[in-house]
């Protein structure tokens, strides 16, 4: 065996070999890209026998994608991707001075595959449509993400010096909101618009009851407000319409990229039973497939997903003490769509809203409550996962039900 530490940077990568003793073999500065993969496997050919199987090089890394980490897996070695605090604590352990070097983190790579390889997980062997999905998803919740950011940005300009705005427009990147601020984006020119205006813009939108809104945005802007003198408005009407522009081109992105999303989703063979799940529509299973890949040996049972999702608890205990908490390190993508899932299935799935109401009357928060039911929906999913089959009502809640009705 051959046990490789890989420090990686943008443009090269800190090499180090290792035998099974932890006897340094070679060290080297490899640069990123195919000629920096050819020399590592003439560096790991000069070491291995000649009837070495690629499994037979073990090799550490601080990230689990980009080409280099595929080339790795190509090759057939056993790649492990190491969170990089669990390698701060590694170092840590080995040595109290706080020093630190690429050359350092290589070893200690290599060192921890070679000890403590049975405590991490290595690389997922996901298909190529799983990593397509989970490209495409990322990216979208991403860009929803930048909007609202940009859209708080553009509701503290509008809190500075036009306040009615943010009281006549309750979602600041809808359709209507951004065509009439990017026409009026000051106090004077938004009093002068007419009711007709802002009726066709509602009707663009695809907006209901387009009178009445229409007549109650127009009282709204055109209501008396204190001033800001004309050269400060000036100034945050051209915030207004440059943070108007940037969302309105978000919207654009986010609704192309949620096409290409559905479109890669369902090329994949278990969307069907994604789908299936109560809560999760198109976007959401979309995204918790990329998060949990498709790797079949990659989640021994229900409880290894589970806590990769980072809903399940966690415990601490000292002596007398012991406290039950909530998992903050996880993966925050993941637990996000999983939280919103289990908000959908309260109205999608009784079994889902009885467990949640069960929840709340025991004196466990809304949020909490949340959390338990995507807990429990997840090992509901690893199950249909496992066996290959859709969701089912009666099936996933009769173990809870039937003992009441007993």
């Amino acid at each position: 065996m051959l046990f490789v530490g890989d420090d990686w940077a943008e443009d090269h990568h800190d090499v180090e070999v290792q035998d099974e003793t932890g006897r340094r073999l070679a060290r080297a500065r490899l640069p990123e890209g195919v000629t920096g993969m050819a020399r590592l496997h003439a560096l790991l050919a000069e070491h291995l026998p000649g009837d070495a199987e690629p499994s037979q090089v073990v090799v550490g890394i601080e990230t689990d994608r980009g080409p280099w980490v595929g080339a790795l897996v190509a090759a057939g070695y056993q790649v492990f991707a190491v969170n990089p605090m669990q390698v701060a604590r590694y170092r840590e352990r080995h040595s109290t001075s706080g020093a630190k070097s690429d050359t350092g983190d290589a070893r200690t790579l290599a060192d921890l595959v070679r000890t403590d390889r049975h405590r991490h997980r290595p690389v997922a062997g996901d298909s190529d449509t799983a990593e397509a999905v989970k490209i495409l998803a990322r990216v979208h919740q991403t860009l929803i993400w930048d909007r609202q950011r940009q859209v708080l940005r553009l509701r503290a300009a509008l809190r500075e010096f036009f306040p009615a705005a943010i009281a006549a427009f309750d979602d600041l990147h809808a359709g209507e909101a951004l065509e009439l601020l990017g026409r009026a984006p000051d106090p004077a020119r938004a009093a002068r618009l007419s009711r007709s205006q802002i009726a066709a813009a509602l009707r663009r939108a695809g907006r209901r009851n387009i009178d009445q809104r229409a007549e109650a945005i127009q009282q709204v802007l055109r209501a008396e407000q204190l001033p800001q003198p004309a050269a400060v408005q000036a100034a945050y009407a051209a915030t207004v319409q440059a943070a108007v522009a940037l969302i309105a081109a978000l919207n654009s992105q986010i609704r192309a990229l949620e096409g290409e999303v559905s479109e890669s989703f369902h090329q994949h063979p278990d969307a069907e039973i994604y789908l299936s799940q109560p809560g999760l529509g198109t976007v959401l299973a979309a995204r918790v497939l990329a998060e949990f890949g498709d790797d079949s040996d990659r989640y021994r049972d229900a409880r290894s997903r589970k806590n990769y999702a980072g809903n399940s608890p966690i415990t601490r205990q000292s002596g007398k003490k012991l406290v039950v908490l909530a998992r903050y390190a996880r993966n925050d993508r993941l637990a996000d769509a999983l939280h919103r899932q289990a908000f959908c299935a309260l109205r999608a799935s009784a079994g889902a809203r009885a467990y949640y109401d069960e929840l709340r009357s025991r004196g466990t928060g809304h949020h909490a409550a949340l959390r338990q039911l995507a807990n429990r929906l997840t090992g509901i999913l690893h199950g249909c996962i496992k066996t290959g089959t859709r969701y089912d009502e009666t099936t996933a809640w009769a173990h809870r039900t039937q003992p009441a009705a007993a």
